[in-house]
């Protein structure tokens, strides 16, 4: 496991709510300017004297140790925002991972795309899900909710603020789950594996949300030391994405693995035998013919730390404006002080390997 300590003013910083990410240059980021702590002044007054106190040695607490390379981990509740059940493990691992010490699953929001066009199909598969985990005995697996907010539609001075809102319900949530279970230095994580519409949308209705929120993203591609906001997921709206990305803690995942390999045939006479287990059994046939969805990835960077490999820190390149390529969003390109965060290399067997222990504690299935 690998941790890491944070210095003082980190967590003097946490304290007023303001970028949680490990880059110390952000501090001085414009986008923050103005923003009231979501703590009383005098409280953080005090906080900052008490810190100050310990002549800038780090401190023992947990609350200022990060698991893993990345600004969240396994502490910060989720929301998971999908289209389809049927081609990844994202809401697999997500109730496992919840169900063994890792992020509580605050929401899942389900949308429909070109890839997956039927709303109907991707909301019946995702209630087929959640009863499946239910009736296997786990628990903390909430009720999927529909999200059919449209492509956000550019508007003709390309400024974010003359943005027409979707006032979605995905958007709802994350704002109401963001109010509700952010904490100073524990903000709400967003599992992106489909279009940033909906988290867009949320900063469009109250762009404070960014202060409570983080987003990890499936999407896009790399190359050489570049992202671009690219298919699969990054064609899906690309005016969300140039909003994400510059306005939000934005962490994208942009390299995949075979995830055939986590539930093999040979595997499924090992399955748990329960209703769960059945529905995975099921589900491993329709993800042999998908080798490579790979939507998982967000909730394995959160939880799984040996998951992340190698991480790059970035910032949106918007320097051309909004003319970029049709049908992505901005590339993230290497920056110390930016605020997004780009997963260029993984480690796919630290994904079997959490997968299996996981379904294989009896603490995971209660009667």
């Amino acid at each position: 496991m690998t941790t890491r300590r944070l210095p003082v003013n980190y967590v003097v910083r946490m304290a007023t709510h303001r970028p949680h990410g490990p880059i110390a240059a952000r501090l001085a980021q414009p986008r923050w300017a103005g923003r009231r702590p979501r703590l009383s002044p005098t409280l953080v007054s005090l906080l900052a004297v008490a810190l100050a106190a310990s002549c800038g040695q780090t401190l023992d607490a947990g609350s200022n140790i990060l698991y893993g390379p990345l600004p969240v981990d396994e502490r910060n509740p989720v929301i998971l925002i999908n289209d389809s059940w049927s081609d990844n493990w994202s809401p697999e691992y997500a109730a496992l991972f919840a169900n063994n010490g890792g992020p509580q699953l605050a929401g899942i929001v389900v949308n429909a795309t070109h890839y997956w066009p039927n709303m109907n199909e991707n909301l019946t598969g995702y209630r087929d899900f959640v009863a499946a985990a239910r009736n296997g005995g786990m628990r903390g697996i909430p009720d999927p909710i529909e999200s059919d907010g449209p492509q956000l539609i550019v508007p003709p001075d390309r400024q974010i603020a003359s943005t027409k809102p979707n006032n979605s319900a995905g958007a709802q949530l994350i704002l109401r789950k963001s109010e509700e279970l952010s904490l100073p230095g524990r903000p709400l994580v967003i599992l992106s594996c489909s279009r940033l519409t909906d988290i867009a949308d949320a900063y469009l209705l109250d762009p404070t949300v960014v202060d409570r929120v983080v987003v990890v993203a499936q999407l896009g591609s790399y190359s050489e030391s570049k992202g671009p906001m690219t298919g699969p997921n990054g064609d899906l709206d690309p005016w969300a994405d140039w909003i994400v990305a510059q306005h939000f803690d934005y962490v994208q995942i942009s390299v995949y693995y075979d995830q055939s390999a986590d539930v093999t045939e040979d595997d499924v006479a090992n399955l748990p035998t329960n209703p769960f287990g059945a529905w995975m059994s099921n589900k491993r046939v329709k993800l042999s013919n998908l080798p490579t969805a790979s939507d998982q990835e967000p909730i394995l960077a959160v939880s799984a730390h040996d998951f992340i490999a190698s991480v790059v820190p970035s910032v949106a390149d918007t320097s051309a404006g909004f003319n970029v390529p049709r049908g992505q969003g901005p590339p993230l390109v290497p920056s110390e002080n930016g605020n997004a965060w780009l997963v260029t290399q993984i480690d796919a067997s630290v994904a079997r390997a959490r997968m299996w222990e996981m379904l294989r504690n009896p603490k995971t299935f209660q009667p």
